[in-house]
């Protein structure tokens, strides 16, 4: 996504050019294979691992280092493994969206504010969404914790409230949505001055 928004606001002109068919296969096929080998090299490790006792996880974010947890074996090389290629992974992509972010709004900087405005609200939501999603989830793998509480916390605001915010968040900047919303709040204090 931030290498759509890259080209579209900073090569607007060459867009189709360089956007073709067969870069977004092979942004498909990229992002689709990072996500196979690393779900493949943390559950290879973990399919081996010998599991007795409870088998509860007591988190509403089942996540691997959670699993783990309940093998009957020393898993700490493991669970230092997973931690750290979780979040080296969510890191990295989050430093290269900033440093795209950073690109494009010098970018935006140096053009007409006319031709910017829309562009710099498109990017400001999606900053904000991007924050929301990798808030959390470097949080989570940067300071792993025992705490059920904070635990659940997290996984609320990850799982639940920031979907909740990324669709509140583009309703808002829909033009019909804000037209609706505008006719509707005049309607209302009108009415209550009516009254």
């Amino acid at each position: 996504m931030a290498i759509d928004r890259y080209v579209a606001i900073c090569k607007p002109l060459h867009y189709q050019t360089i956007m073709n068919h067969r870069m977004l296969i092979g942004f498909l096929v990229l992002s689709w294979a990072v996500g196979f080998i690393h779900t493949t090299s943390q559950m290879v490790f973990t399919v081996g691992l010998p599991f007795c006792g409870p088998n509860v996880v007591d988190s509403i974010f089942c996540d691997l280092p959670l699993v783990i947890k309940l093998a009957c074996t020393d898993t700490y090389n493991l669970e230092l493994l997973v931690i750290t290629d979780s979040g080296l992974l969510s890191l990295v992509c989050f430093i290269l969206l900033v440093i795209s972010y950073i690109i494009m709004f010098i970018t935006l900087g140096q053009r007409s504010s006319s031709a910017s405005s829309k562009a710099v609200s498109t990017l400001s939501a999606h900053i904000t969404v991007v924050t929301l999603f990798f808030g959390p989830a470097i949080f989570i793998y940067a300071f792993p914790f025992n705490s059920y509480s904070v635990d659940k916390f997290l996984s609320l605001f990850y799982s639940i409230i920031t979907p909740f915010l990324n669709s509140i968040i583009y309703t808002l900047r829909n033009q019909e949505m804000k037209a609706t919303i505008k006719r509707l709040s005049n309607q209302y204090i009108g009415s209550s001055l009516v009254s």
